[in-house]
């Protein structure tokens, strides 16, 4: 983005009306801020979902052995 704001610069100069691009390549800069923000929020939940994902499996298939061989360990509350 600086190489860009680099360039818009340089084309700016070779206009004849000058305008002041910082307030544009701020705004530019901050909605990036915020875009790469929201996607490690993200990626943050898709992990977790992933992790429960996994767990609900595994307690899935735990559960249908424990159906299928007829009894539930010791001391495990029947669910």
């Amino acid at each position: 983005l600086k190489c860009c704001h680099f360039e818009l610069c340089r084309i700016n100069e070779d206009q004849k009306v000058a305008l002041d691009l910082d307030p544009y390549v701020k705004k530019l800069l901050n909605a990036r801020r915020r875009v790469v923000l929201v996607n490690n929020i993200l990626q943050n939940a898709q992990e977790r979902l992933r992790r429960l994902n996994h767990s609900v499996a595994k307690e899935t298939v735990r559960r249908k052995a424990m159906l299928e061989s007829g009894g539930y360990p010791q001391g495990s509350p029947s669910k």
